[in-house]
């Protein structure tokens, strides 16, 4: 999940706080240098990121900050810039004058600057902005913009350090405007390497990486600040802060604790050691992992060898082979390109008759980043290897302790609620294999006797389409993207008295597909922006799908000084994309996605925290995040949404009212099996971070499959390595915390029962609900204790019979 921003937002034009002197005839030579310069460096910033992937920080892990005796967004930012350099000297000042306003905070440099300036001048990660310049950044602007950025960043926490205080303005402003500046670039430039890849920007991203992490580590370390709110919390007046100023407190005493601030020296020395291989690590795994599923490429050029696949795939696949040099493909005729990218992948499994390609592409599909060069195994055991130390470290008996020490959850409440759900579903799940044996029988496969992984998912969908009366695949054309955003803005408005209207061309792009986003408040006012780019490119893009960060709302971060900053979010997807004049046209699942998506986003940007370090997604537990997300797609089944977004691309028809009911009907099919795919993947992953010993006499895989004896009805193959490619816990925040999905499942589940209990038909009660879920779940943010925010807003504490109910396991349970 991830940015934040508003109108032509900036962070605010803060004035230097302190006035450096010029020799007049270097005040001369910069002031006519500048005056030939095309554009003063450095517009109105503010970025940032959830991804959730960064490693544990006092604010990077989602949040942004600036600095005032150079903010990011003045005019004299170049020149504060050079004033850090380590050679600058101390001036006399006995013989000079006062500086212009215009050209203070820059210290007395040899010539020879002139050259680093023009350099920098240049480079659109220092420039000022109200919305990132993803248009410009190329690899060659990371290295010495970051670098920049932590020159400086160096100097500002040097002088925070020096002159702190125990108070908001002298720490927690300060330390916000700090810590946004380089949360803003970095993760402008993290965003592109997730949907532009390329071989240079990797190489530049690994180089300054060490450089950003032992900043952090630095930072989050750092005595003077941590003591600082050590002594707010142990004042007198600590009861007459706000709820939102005590978490703000509270969650920086933990994560300094949790960054080492306590160590000792060696130890120390120790962590950050294992910080940083940690970062080199993950960013290592998630590379193979991209690499190895754009490595596989699969040419047919028989149709016969792709009977049963709709045509969106072959449109897709004749697209695919288009860009790889077979000029003359086509949809009809090929030749068609497979690849492991989603949309390619899932039709392959669903669609196709030919059971040798299903085999192949699924075998495929599990040995991703398992072999050769691009193996993850050794990097997976040292990645746990440097967890468990770094737990042991801390204090802690394992890595899911400190994973969980910031979240709703213990370790014992995770594991009681993940056996909870797997004993209600696993009976269901046994069930639905036998009826697809049955079925699959009475249709004369040869293989009914032997139903084998890649043989699951294609009678599913053929069992779905006998007893439902369902085809996916038929349903396409009544999902185009664009109806579906239309119906998707139409419930935010209903629900939240929020309008959604498009802003392409307000803010810079990194592909003409992404469409950029206004959110207007119900006086028409903007309270946010957001951008959407919803299509797969496997060559270049991260598979899955995200919301994250690019500003977040903000008092300290005004732009006028005045109104806080407002947030700017980004959603990104990884549908097909539109297939000659067609749209893109969506499956079911696809629709779900979206929706949960811009359940991140609502959170990010329907804030009403003004405390940047509180406000949408940061600070709220991890485990309690997703519940907007999956709150969301619960609306996909509404009755009303669904007739909203389900029209014809061509004839502009509503979906038909029978095919809805069977879509509802529907909802729970293989539910239990469902169910248990995701308590597999939570439950190896507490398994591996709590009792798994690196290097001990079981592998990785070893425990995988012990795991999967009780969560996987068709035991896995002795060749599956799906950890390899489990991103989620080596590349992304999840480790320790992919049960969050199931946790935040119940709360969603729970939440949306809120309006089912005051009628999903009555429009008034729907939007009374909806206003109280937006001022509680969507408003408060991480300034408030999630259960208690459930709790105002529910008004007693989560269940989890509605998510029972909702799956149909509750007469199981």
């Amino acid at each position: 999940m991830d940015p934040n921003r508003t109108r032509p937002i900036s962070p605010h034009l803060l004035s230097p706080t302190k006035h450096f002197i010029l020799l007049p005839f270097l005040f001369l030579l910069m002031a006519s240098f500048l005056s030939v310069s095309r554009s003063i460096l450095f517009q109105p910033v503010c970025l940032i990121k959830p991804s959730s992937l960064k490693p544990r920080f006092p604010f990077y892990p989602r949040l942004p900050l600036k600095s005032r005796p150079c903010p990011l967004w003045s005019s004299s930012f170049s020149l504060c810039l050079l004033r850090t350099r380590a050679h600058c000297k101390p001036i006399n000042r006995t013989h000079l004058a006062p500086s212009p306003p215009s050209v203070r905070s820059f210290c007395a440099s040899p010539l020879s600057d002139v050259a680093e300036m023009a350099e920098i001048e240049t480079n659109p990660l220092l420039k000022d902005f109200d919305f990132p310049p993803f248009n410009l950044i190329e690899a060659e602007h990371v290295r010495p913009g970051i670098r920049a950025l932590l020159k400086k960043s160096e100097s500002d926490l040097a002088e925070l350090e020096r002159t702190v205080e125990p108070t908001w303005p002298k720490l927690v402003e300060p330390l916000e405007r700090l810590v946004d500046r380089m949360a803003v670039v970095w993760g402008a430039v993290s965003h592109l390497k997730a949907v532009k890849d390329n071989a240079d920007l990797r190489s530049a991203i690994e180089e300054v990486q060490p450089e950003k992490v032992a900043f952090e580590l630095k930072l989050g370390q750092s005595k003077p600040i941590y003591n600082a709110f050590k002594a707010i919390r142990e004042s007198p007046d600590w009861e007459k802060l706000s709820d939102a100023h005590k978490r703000i407190v509270e969650a920086q005493i933990k994560e300094a604790v949790l960054n080492g601030v306590a160590l000792e020296d060696d130890k120390r020395v120790e962590f950050n050691k294992i910080e940083q291989e940690l970062a080199k690590l993950s960013q290592k795994f998630g590379e193979n992992v991209l690499d190895s599923t754009k490595k596989f490429e699969k040419l047919i050029t028989d149709k016969k060898d792709i009977e049963g696949l709709p045509a969106t795939a072959l449109g897709l696949g004749a697209q695919t082979a288009v860009t790889k040099g077979h000029e003359n493909a086509t949809t009809e005729n090929g030749p068609w390109i497979i690849t492991l990218d989603a949309p390619s992948f899932m039709a392959v499994m669903q669609h196709a008759k030919n059971r040798t390609l299903r085999e192949e592409v699924y075998r495929a599909y599990i040995s991703r980043a398992s072999s050769g060069d691009l193996d993850n195994t050794a990097i997976i055991d040292q990645i746990l290897k440097l967890r468990l130390e770094k737990a042991k470290l801390l204090g802690y008996n394992n890595y899911a302790e400190v994973s969980m020490a910031s979240k709703m959850a213990t370790v014992n409440k995770a594991e009681e609620l993940l056996e909870k759900l797997r004993s209600a579903s696993w009976n269901s799940a046994v069930q639905d294999m036998e009826d697809l044996k049955v079925f699959s029988k009475s249709q004369g496969a040869p293989e009914a006797d032997d139903l084998n992984h890649w043989d699951t998912s294609f009678w599913s969908e053929r069992l779905r389409e006998s007893k439902y009366e369902i085809n996916e695949e038929e349903l396409r054309p009544y999902f185009s993207l664009p109806k579906v955003m239309d119906g998707l803005f139409s419930l935010a408005n209903k629900l939240f008295g929020i309008t959604v209207e498009p802003a392409d061309g307000l803010a810079p792009v990194w592909i003409n597909d992404v469409r950029f986003y206004r959110v207007n408040a119900s006086s028409g006012n903007p309270i946010a922006y957001f951008y959407f780019d919803p299509y797969s490119r496997p060559s270049e893009k991260r598979g899955g799908a995200w919301m994250d960060e690019v500003f977040s709302r903000s008092r300290v971060m005004s732009r006028d000084g005045s109104s806080p900053r407002l947030p700017v979010a980004h959603m990104v997807c990884n549908q097909m994309p539109p297939v000659g004049d067609k749209p893109s046209l969506m499956t079911f699942r696809e629709v779900e996605t979206v929706f949960h998506e811009f359940g991140h986003a609502l959170q990010h940007m329907l804030t009403k925290q003004d405390e940047g370090l509180v406000a949408g997604i940061r600070n709220v537990e991890w485990d309690a995040v997703e519940l907007p997300s999956q709150f969301m797609e619960n609306w996909c089944y509404h009755r009303g949404t669904l007739m909203s977004i389900g029209k014809h691309y061509e004839t502009g028809e509503s979906i038909p009212d029978d095919i809805y009911k069977k879509l509802l009907a529907a909802r729970t099919f293989r539910a239990g099996s469902l169910s248990l795919r995701q308590l597999r993947f939570a439950t190896l992953d507490l398994e591996l971070h709590t009792k798994y010993v690196p290097g001990g006499s079981e592998s990785i895989f070893h425990v995988d499959r012990r795991v999967s004896e009780k969560t996987q009805v068709l035991p896995p193959l002795p060749e599956d390595k799906f950890l390899c490619s489990f991103s989620h816990i080596f590349a992304g925040g999840y480790a320790a915390g992919y049960y969050s999905y199931k946790w935040a499942e119940v709360l969603s589940a729970d939440a949306f029962s809120a309006f089912e209990d005051a009628g999903l038909n009555d429009d008034k009660a729907v939007k009374e609900t909806g206003n109280r879920f937006r001022e509680t779940v969507l408003a408060l943010g991480g300034g408030k204790a999630p259960l208690e925010v459930f709790v105002e807003f529910r008004g007693r504490e989560p269940s989890p019979e509605a998510l029972l109910r909702h799956n149909g396991l509750l007469q199981v349970a």
